[in-house]
Parts: structure tokens; sequence; C-alpha cells
């Protein structure tokens, strides 16, 4: 059985695949991290469709981005190491999985503008990869923690 820090176990084609694969979900974190931080009630308006104005409300939404902004940071960790850095990704899919469904769940009351739409399907798309990560983890025997 291969252990949680023999990386070449699984080759060194698919760890180039794994390592692409969360540099790239931690850009589309950063994509969206970055315009959130910067111009917090400006992104607010873009997803939801309203302008947002409340000083507390703009400094909990730019929270939630600086929680994205901590995703993308983990996912780069992870793309240096992705069969060692596992909890990482556990937390970071727990996120995308319940931020997509909330979000999904305001986009069906009407609470949301359009724009939201493409944050859930992109989260949902990283949710499947990030599983089917999980999946290749364990046919090469590794621990998932």
């Amino acid at each position: 059985m291969a252990t949680s820090n023999d990386s070449f176990a699984m080759g060194i084609v698919e760890l180039r695949l794994m390592r692409a694969f969360f540099v790239i979900a931690a850009l589309w974190n950063f994509a969206g991290a970055f315009p959130g931080l910067l111009d917090t009630a400006g992104m607010y308006e873009r997803e939801f469709g309203n302008a947002l104005t409340d000083p507390v409300m703009i400094a909990i939404y730019r929270g939630a981005w600086g929680t994205a902004f901590l995703y993308g940071l983990g996912f780069l960790l992870v793309a240096y190491n992705p069969v060692r850095h596992t909890g990482i990704v556990i937390m970071g899919g727990l996120g995308k999985t319940l931020f997509a469904l909330n979000l999904l769940v305001m986009f069906l009351n009407g609470w949301t503008s359009d724009f939201a739409m493409v944050v859930i399907l992109g989260d949902l798309v990283f949710v499947i990869l990030i599983l089917t990560y999980f999946w290749r983890l364990r046919r090469h025997g590794h621990q998932l923690i």
C-alpha cells in the first residue's frame, strides 16, 4: 500500500494533472475573491442584483470573499503535494458544496441574479472533480486522511 508521502506511486502524468487541477481550482477561487475583496459592494450587486450599502453587511460579505481567498491558498498548497494535503481538499470540497447548495436555494427563491448560476455551476464542476480526485487516490491505495 502506498503511503501518504508516496506521490509517485500513481504515476507522474496523473500527479501533474492533479497539480494542474488544484492550480486551476485556486485561480477559480481567486477570480471571485479578488473582486469580492476589492469591490465588495460591486460584487454583491453583480451576484444579487441590488445594491449593498449597509457597512456591517459589506464587512460580512467581504469576509465571505476572504474565506474564498483562503480556499484558493489552500488549493495552491494542495497543488504542491496533492497526495499529502487531502484534509485541505476535504474542507475545500465541503465548503464548495455547501456554498453552491446555499446559493442554489437563493437562486431558486429569486434572491440572486443569473450571474449566481455561473458560480453554482462552476463550483459543481469542481466538486465533481474533487470527488474524482478522492476516488483516484483511493484506487492507488492512499488514505484520505
